[in-house]
């Protein structure tokens, strides 16, 4: 690819708005955001606090930890952290600096204050209306179809601020259309200069936040579990770093984590294994920051398919790609990328999610291994082929038969799955 190919650009442009930074967990952070930019509208602090929010938000917002608030969990903690700490102008980093003062401020709020908390009447699969009160002005902002995508404000009766909904539309038809081959086009010739700025972060901050998870005691400890387990074989190094970063996410690590397709889990999926592999192999930087193109764009070509907030597993789609990085540090071209992908896909794609919480390290630890064991097979002269369940006769047939499962076929399963955890005491 040229440098002014059409695909060339815009395969950048995608990696510049997925690969973005973000601290704790992305829907209850989008909550604080919300919540930030309405209290900052409103211009004082609110008397009342009303959240509306699709089943998604909530399955992922219940049981997470939320960075600088002391341990708190919740979508109603999410909120008056954004209200009483938060800065907007920061979007996902909304609640990056947090006083001791602040933090008692929150406390403080939510003995003092109800906040209700009520599921949305719409079918949108994301969605977020936060309603702050205060006398008798009153501001209403709706969050729609991604984290940072405000599409309405009123403020005391009159609409202040209106955008279509689907803003991203565009954009998501052109991840859509992505294809294997076009990827690791792109990847062997993309100038250096233009995608270091972008990856780079993601290097830095994602392989922060994992040797943090070995280190501190976040989470079920996962990382750690699997890494004591055999400390020299760079497969189990590589699902332990990738682990033990989910670990600190999940349990609250203030660090940031660079996102991919809305989700730092994804993100950290997708790039410490192959930042581990790259250490292990002593790639040079160039080699490392192409093969996370790979990696990065694989998942956002997969998730495109099935949509940012889905009952399947997004671990699972970075976990496989991950395998597709590694495999490209080796060496690999289309056929073993193809391969390692198709490969990877049809031994984990039962994966379900079922929120955000400690167990997601483990649902990244059997992804990451199902990546690598995926390449595995293929430098063995084994894969498994088209007509073997949802595998189809290439690479781009099988993503779109995952796809297809995860954004149709698990429409029920995801309903289901928000019932029984509504039911589920943290």
């Amino acid at each position: 690819m040229k440098r002014d190919d059409y695909k060339y650009q815009k395969y950048l442009q995608i990696l510049s708005e997925e690969l973005i930074p973000a601290m704790g967990c992305t829907e209850p952070i989008a909550i604080a955001y919300g919540a930030a930019k309405a209290r900052e509208i409103l211009g004082m602090v609110p008397e009342r606090i009303e959240i509306w929010v699709s089943g998604n938000i909530i399955k992922n917002a219940k049981s997470v930890i939320i960075p600088n608030t002391g341990g708190m969990k919740g979508i109603d903690k999410a909120a008056v952290a954004g209200i009483v700490a938060g800065d907007a102008s920061k979007r996902l980093e909304v609640i990056a600096d947090v006083s001791d003062y602040k933090r008692e401020c929150i406390k403080e709020y939510l003995r003092t204050h109800e906040v209700k908390v009520m599921p949305t009447e719409g079918k949108s699969l994301f969605e977020i209306i936060i309603m702050l009160t205060c006398g008798s002005s009153y501001v209403k902002l709706r969050i729609a179809d991604y984290h940072t995508n405000i599409v309405r404000i009123e403020k005391d009766g009159n609409v202040i601020f209106e955008q279509l909904e689907l803003a991203e539309t565009d954009s998501t038809q052109e991840k859509e259309s992505l294809k294997v081959k076009d990827i690791i086009e792109f990847a062997d010739s993309v100038n250096i200069e233009d995608i270091l700025p972008i990856i780079e972060p993601q290097i830095r901050y994602n392989y922060a936040i994992a040797k943090e998870g070995i280190k501190g005691e976040y989470g079920a400890g996962i990382g750690k579990v699997i890494l004591d387990s055999d400390r020299d074989d760079i497969r189990n190094r590589a699902k332990a770093m990738a682990a033990a970063g989910s670990d600190a996410r999940m349990g609250g690590c203030e660090s940031p984590v660079v996102i991919v397709a809305g989700s730092g889990n994804q993100g950290i999926a997708a790039s410490v294994p192959v930042i581990a592999y790259a250490e292990h192999l002593g790639s040079s930087l160039e080699t490392m920051v192409r093969a996370l193109a790979v990696s990065n764009l694989m998942t956002i070509y997969q998730r495109s398919k099935i949509g940012k907030l889905s009952a399947f597993c997004g671990a699972v789609n970075a976990g496989c790609a991950s395998g597709a990085g590694i495999a490209y540090l080796n060496g690999g071209g289309y056929q073993e990328i193809a391969h390692t992908i198709v490969n990877s896909l049809a031994i984990v794609s039962g994966i379900i999610c079922d929120g955000a919480k400690p167990s997601c390290a483990g649902k990244i630890a059997a992804s990451v291994d199902a990546g690598i064991l995926g390449y595995l097979m293929y430098q063995e002269g084994k894969q498994f082929r088209g007509g073997d369940g949802i595998v189809a006769g290439d690479a781009d047939g099988t993503i779109n038969n995952v796809g297809k499962l995860g954004k149709d076929g698990m429409r029920e399963t995801d309903k289901e799955i928000i019932s029984i955890m509504m039911q589920c005491v943290n």
